[in-house]
């Protein structure tokens, strides 16, 4: 499928989509999750025994999900909370919940970028103001990307996440222009691409692996296959 068409000279500021846009996600989750497993297992035995259940964290993250909406937008209290939940079922101390989330968040920020990620992020901030728009709980200083970024907003910090148009609409406010002067550039069809058509933005779809659009009604503006060819569009 081919996008619309970029309207280039009306793009002042680019928001960006990290996880699965500049690097793939589930590696590093499930890396990160078996390094809190580790730690658990060493620290609270009784709790790494029952993390290491198939099945049983991920059970505890639904239900602390169905049973704290208020926090639907913090993935990473959803997790911390999770955390609490496996400890005080296993008999051990609640307070380790916090040391074990590092764990995790250290791990979680191991980052193995897409090949085309670096050099384009390089290329993308030198040309225009570049704002990482979030849902997740990545920070891009941690990841040591912070220099290429005027800004970053996530879903934690303001309350709401996408695809909610107005945390878009916080990212352009965070690069300083209007929404219809944005390029958003992420690979979710719908968290990425409803939400910031709805911003009224512009659109590039990162489709790495192919998948079909799946709203007839609407298109985004550029479909690439990597960054690499959405610098090439921008040029």
């Amino acid at each position: 499928m081919a996008g619309v068409g970029l309207d280039v000279g009306r793009i002042r500021a680019i928001t960006l989509d990290l996880d699965d846009t500049l690097w793939p996600i589930w590696p590093t989750i499930s890396r990160a999750e078996q390094a809190l497993t580790a730690w658990l297992v060493r620290h609270a035995p009784a709790a790494g025994a029952l993390a290491s259940q198939p099945g049983v964290t991920r059970a505890m993250r639904l239900a602390v999900e169905a049973e704290r909406p208020d926090l639907a937008h913090d993935l990473g209290a959803l997790r911390l909370e999770a955390l609490r939940a496996l400890l005080r079922r296993a008999g051990e101390d609640v307070a380790l919940a916090e040391a074990a989330f590092e764990v995790f968040l250290e791990e979680r920020h191991r980052v193995d970028f897409f090949a085309d990620a670096i050099d384009a992020l390089e290329l993308l901030s030198a040309r225009y103001p570049v704002v990482a728009l979030s849902n997740g709980n990545a920070c891009v200083h941690r990841i040591g990307i912070g220099h290429r970024f005027c800004a970053a907003v996530s879903a934690r910090e303001i309350g709401y996440g996408k695809p909610d148009r107005r945390i878009f609409l916080a990212g352009a406010a965070a690069a300083g222009v209007p929404p219809e002067a944005v390029l958003h550039v992420g690979d979710d069809a719908e968290l990425d691409g409803r939400g910031a058509l709805d911003a009224g933005m512009q659109l590039a779809w990162v489709n790495r692996t192919g998948l079909a659009w799946p709203d007839p009604t609407r298109r985004p503006h550029a479909v690439v296959t990597d960054l690499r060819q959405l610098c090439a569009l921008l040029s």
